[in-house]
């Protein structure tokens, strides 16, 4: 293999390998290359991090390697920590995130149905904020993916299991939410015309 794919793969397990670190022992397993041609990669690394405008450096701890960021730009990464990052989903993630914490296991084209609009977007985002997941194929025609909700889920609603959800209301009118639907875009058009 040549040394800038080497240089990439091993770039990619560092970063991979987080705080825990990657080894040369790890990496020479990983690349099925010697020990030395491994320490070679790295030091090739850790001379390119140094020597062309980069942010992040090569770190050597308890013979374990790391990726870090340079401590000349720390500034930027404490303006970074300090801002506030949105975390509000919008409201098709929510609509399609109670479809599935009630409803699941459950395909797109069931929630789709409920919503009664596509559903790939949020579906999307939730599997991307890590809330849901697949959680098997349905029998039947194409085998479509089941959706449940996560651990993770769980956590970000502060509840310990399903059971905990709140019942969802018993006496549910279509016709009086349909009611309640025109009433509500008869008002706002009302409005709009003033």
């Amino acid at each position: 293999m040549e040394m800038n794919a080497l240089k990439a793969i091993t770039e990619g397990l560092l970063f991979a390998s987080g705080d825990e670190g990657v080894t040369v022992r790890q990496l020479a397993g990983v690349l099925d290359i010697t020990d030395e041609a491994v320490k070679h990669v790295l030091e090739e690394l850790e001379y390119d991090y140094e020597n062309t405008d980069r942010g992040i450096l090569l770190m050597r701890s308890h013979n374990a390697f790391y990726l870090t960021t340079k401590p000349e730009y720390s500034n930027y990464f404490k303006k970074l920590l300090e801002t506030p990052q949105s975390t509000k989903m919008s409201q098709a993630a929510l609509e399609t995130l109670a479809i599935i914490a009630y409803q699941q296991p459950i395909t797109r084209t069931e929630i789709e149905e409920i919503r009664g609009v596509k559903s790939d977007r949020p579906v999307q985002t939730l599997m991307t904020r890590a809330l849901i997941e697949e959680a098997g194929r349905k029998e039947g025609a194409g085998r479509p993916i089941l959706f449940a909700t996560t651990k993770d889920f769980l956590t970000y609603f502060g509840l310990t299991s399903l059971d905990e959800l709140p019942p969802l209301p018993e006496d549910i009118n279509e016709q009086e939410i349909e009611q309640e639907a025109d009433l509500f875009f008869e008002n706002f058009y009302e409005q709009a015309d003033e």
